[in-house]
């Protein structure tokens, strides 16, 4: 075969592999939009909190943070002390 008859022949096959590529993703973003607008008509929609649970904490104790604390060392303590894989 000549240079340029293989040139062309790779350059065929090269438009016919970007073709099948772009025919895919455009049914993939077709088909994801179809699934999302579906998904959306049938899912009840989430109602929203009442206005009076928002900004409503549970106050925080110092002895959550000092048993949080203890805990978290005494995993890094058993974590070093563990013999490595």
């Amino acid at each position: 075969m000549q240079d340029s008859e293989l040139l062309q022949e790779g350059l065929a096959i090269m438009g016919l592999g970007m073709g099948f590529v772009f025919v895919f993703l455009t049914v993939l973003v077709v088909s994801v939009t179809l699934m999302s607008k579906l998904v959306g008509r049938f899912q009840p929609l989430s109602t929203p909190a009442s206005p009076g649970s928002q900004g409503v904490r549970a106050p925080v104790h110092a002895d959550n943070d000092a048993e949080i604390q203890a805990v978290i060392s005494a995993a890094v303590h058993r974590y070093r002390s563990s013999p490595p894989n």
